[in-house]
């Protein structure tokens, strides 16, 4: 059976999973649960624990899981999966990479540090506007597609004064992206801005962050340089100084 628990934070689904799952409960409880929490929210944090006392899946239970995920994962922002049952967090560990939101496993007696990584920020992006026409955009942690809500705004208001920018993208405390969906409006935020920038300086200490201008380089018609960490205020030098 699949049992919604209630009393959570807004934006948050939490259920509980024992028994032997069929299609009906997800059709009856789940799928109904999701589809309220989606009309009220563009995004939803969902909670899965799954057991004690789990049993099993049956056939129409697993054909509907799929046919969730298919139909509503854009509106997952993150998944935490609690349980004790092997198969099912050796999955999440092995194929969370590939999902489009972040997903993360935690044993049946860690349901609380489950909640808290649920609802804490895993990362941000932080604009600061510079002199003339320069820009400060600086990545932070690990971002998922939430952290993009509202920066193309900022780009959009920013770019609307002047024709074409210096653009500085701070990578020095980036640690990547949290699924496939954060990606998404990575490349999103790039091509729908591509044109705006004049000159791009990359700051960063990764070898995959030297990787990444060079890929960019071919999508943004714009003089780009890459610097290293520690050469921060070179990096705001070249980006303020005269072409």
């Amino acid at each position: 059976m699949i049992e919604v628990i209630q009393g959570q934070p807004a934006g948050t689904l939490e259920f509980k999973v024992t028994g032997k799952v069929t299609g009906d409960d997800y059709d009856d409880v789940l799928i109904p649960a999701l589809e309220k929490a989606l009309e009220e929210h563009d995004r939803v944090r969902l909670l899965c624990q799954i057991g004690p006392g789990f049993e099993s899946y049956a056939l129409d239970a697993a054909w509907d899981d799929a046919r969730m995920g298919l139909k509503h994962w854009r509106g997952f922002e993150r998944a935490a999966i609690v349980t004790d049952v092997t198969w099912v967090s050796s999955m999440v560990r092995a194929l969370g990479f590939a999902m489009p939101c972040p997903v993360s496993a935690f044993p049946l007696d860690d349901l609380e540090n489950a909640r808290h990584w649920l609802g804490e920020p895993l990362g941000g992006i932080k604009i600061t506007v510079g002199p003339d026409n320069s820009l400060s955009v600086k990545l932070i942690g690990k971002l998922e597609a939430s952290a993009y809500d509202g920066v193309s705004d900022q780009l959009d208001s920013f770019i609307a004064k002047h024709e074409r920018i210096r653009l500085l993208l701070d990578l020095r405390d980036f640690d990547g992206w949290q699924g496939l969906a954060g990606l998404g409006e990575h490349f999103n935020l790039v091509r729908d801005h591509r044109h705006a920038p004049e000159r791009v300086a990359i700051v960063g200490d990764a070898e995959w962050q030297r990787l990444a201008e060079r890929v960019f380089s071919h999508f943004i018609n714009a003089e780009m340089e890459y610097f290293e960490a520690s050469a921060y205020d070179e990096a705001e030098g070249w980006i303020s100084a005269s072409s």
